[in-house]
């Protein structure tokens, strides 16, 4: 199907430039999106890209509230409103759902590895069977860390490509 090709080589280019420079490049998104509403367009008529008009939509939503809290790069914003638009709104929420649990999984592994984390646990185990508190996230470098969630975002949609449905939902 076209758009699972459409799909693979626009995650597979923002995996590359998010992972070496955090970022996903409007020169990048744009040609898809664009690409994937004529697609719709001309092989679905109206309804196909109507279709694909929502999931760009719903696409965005899903991510706009974090983005605007700060907590998400506008590039990841609109690289999920792609998505939605080359594969539509089912596709969107179901790979945004796998994004979300692939993204707190990638979230443990940057907090476990972060320099001096298995210090501070042991102070904070140890303060807290003498009844002292101690915050685990005491510098704000920890509080600060992030990853590029361009990575968990294509890993949603590749295991929504290659294994729709396994999650029992």
């Amino acid at each position: 199907m076209w758009s699972n090709f459409l799909l693979v080589i626009l995650l597979i280019i923002c995996v590359i430039t998010d992972l070496r420079k955090r970022k996903i490049y409007n020169d990048v998104l744009l040609p898809f999106l664009l690409a994937s509403w004529v697609l719709h367009a001309f092989t679905s008529g109206l309804p196909g890209l109507i279709e694909a008009l929502l999931g760009t939509l719903v696409g965005l939503g899903i991510l706009l509230i974090p983005y605007l809290l700060g907590g998400m790069g506008a590039g990841d914003v609109k690289l999920l409103a792609v998505i939605g638009g080359i594969k539509g709104i089912e596709f969107v929420l179901m790979a945004s759902l796998y994004m979300a649990l692939t993204g707190g999984i990638i979230a443990i592994f940057v907090i476990l590895f972060r320099k001096g984390f298995l210090k501070k646990t042991m102070y904070l185990l140890y303060g807290l069977r003498h009844g002292m508190g101690l915050s685990l996230l005491e510098d704000k470098d920890t509080m600060k860390s992030s990853f590029p969630y361009g990575v968990a975002i294509a890993a949603g949609a590749f295991y929504q490509i290659f294994f729709p449905g396994i999650l029992p939902l």
